[in-house]
C-alpha cells in the first residue's frame, strides 16, 4: 500500500464474513449490510497535545478491529476498498483469541 494516514488517522481493510446460504436463498450484494470488522493495514503516527507531545496510537498494524456501522470514509486504492478514520472511531480490538474463535479472521 502506497499511503500513510495523517495524524491520528487509521487505513482499515473490512474483513468479509463467511457467509452460509439458508434455504437457498440469494441475497445481492446492494441489501447485505458492509462489514463492521476490519484489519488495521497503515497507522498514522498519533496526535499531538496542545504542549506539542506525540501520542502513538494504541492500534498496529495487523490488528483487527470493531467500528462503527456508519465510521470512516470509504477510499479506493489500486482497485482495493479501504475505510480511512481517525482512531477514535474504532469501538475495540479483538484479541487473538476471540478472533480465532470467530472464525479465525
Amino acid at each position: 500500500m502506497d499511503i500513510r494516514p495523517l495524524h491520528d488517522r487509521v487505513v482499515i481493510k473490512r474483513i468479509e464474513e463467511s457467509e452460509t446460504m439458508q434455504g437457498g436463498l440469494y441475497i445481492p450484494d446492494s441489501a447485505k449490510e458492509k462489514p463492521q470488522k476490519g484489519e488495521v493495514v497503515a497507522i498514522g503516527k498519533g496526535k499531538r497535545t496542545e504542549d506539542g507531545k506525540l501520542l502513538p496510537l494504541d492500534v498496529q498494524v495487523g490488528d483487527q478491529i470493531l467500528f462503527g456501522k456508519y465510521s470512516g470514509s470509504d477510499i479506493k486504492i489500486d482497485g482495493n476498498e479501504y475505510l480511512i478514520m481517525r482512531e477514535d472511531e474504532i469501538l475495540g480490538v479483538f484479541s487473538n483469541g476471540a478472533a480465532a474463535a470467530k472464525g479465525g479472521k
